[in-house]
């Protein structure tokens, strides 16, 4: 194996270490991989990532961008080794890409706001991806993202021909209709129509993020982390009494729960 160790590496030396890693002398692991069999991988390394970000943590961020460059990288080896394209055809097309929906900044165009800029990029998406309709734009909206994620960035291209609420009282209202349907459908309705159900509530509650500018994805995260602290609070309280609480009736945990809220 023919490698040089350094203080500081380039990117060329990362490209380097992949490919020895993919080679007959490298390690067993990683020849093993596919595409398949590292993908969630890459969805991991992005959430830990923007958990760093959230955290504002510089330290951590770098090296966990390092995690997520080394996953496209691994991905531009597979193809690399398969003859279809390697690392910089993947360097070549986002360059590309940034040129051609920026002709504000590398062409004539002419804009006066963000705004502008959002309105020319989502024109020349479409353009490029030869989208004819709205529906093909809609469509494209990736199906592997968050389900509230997706929902949201649907709403959103929906809404940009017109498609929404004057404001967000039509939105709270859906809500509510949607919550009178559920109900309906858990009284008289098969676990499909549960489901379909649940799912029109869950979309008419993203609507209602999307009126407020809030993240649906980080507004219930958020209450994730509300949940657990209120819960670990209400366990100490049992604690504190000699309680346990797998012996305790609802109420004496609802109560419980109450007195963690105010805390």
């Amino acid at each position: 194996m023919d490698f040089q160790f350094k203080k500081k590496y380039s990117m060329q030396d990362l490209l380097d270490i992949m490919a020895i890693l993919r080679s007959s002398e490298g390690c067993p692991w990683d020849r093993e991989q596919t595409h398949q069999s590292i993908r969630n991988c890459f969805i991991e390394e992005t959430y830990e990532a923007v958990e760093a970000i959230d955290n504002e943590d510089t330290e951590l961020l770098k090296e966990e961008l390092g995690d997520v460059l080394l996953q496209v990288l691994f991905h531009s080896q597979l193809e690399k080794e398969s003859g279809r394209f390697d690392f910089s055809d993947v360097v070549d097309g986002i360059a590309q890409k940034m040129i051609i929906r920026h002709p504000h900044v590398f062409g004539s165009t002419v804009v006066n706001s963000s705004d502008e800029v959002l309105v020319n990029w989502d024109a020349i998406k479409k353009e490029t991806k030869k989208q004819a309709t709205q529906t093909e734009v809609l469509q494209s909206v990736s199906k592997a993202l968050p389900a509230l994620m997706r929902s949201a960035k649907v709403q959103h291209k929906a809404a940009k021909v017109g498609f929404d609420w004057p404001d967000i009282s039509g939105a709270l209202d859906k809500v509510a209709e949607e919550t009178c349907e559920l109900k309906e459908a858990i009284d008289n309705g098969s676990w499909e129509d549960r489901m379909e159900e649940l799912g029109d509530l869950l979309f008419s509650v993203v609507n209602v993020s999307r009126f407020l500018k809030v993240e649906p994805e980080q507004a219930l995260s958020f209450s994730c982390d509300k949940f657990i602290l209120r819960f670990q609070k209400m366990e100490q309280l049992a604690k504190e009494r000699g309680a346990d609480m797998a012996s305790l009736s609802l109420e004496q945990l609802d109560s419980l729960w109450n007195e963690a809220k105010t805390n």
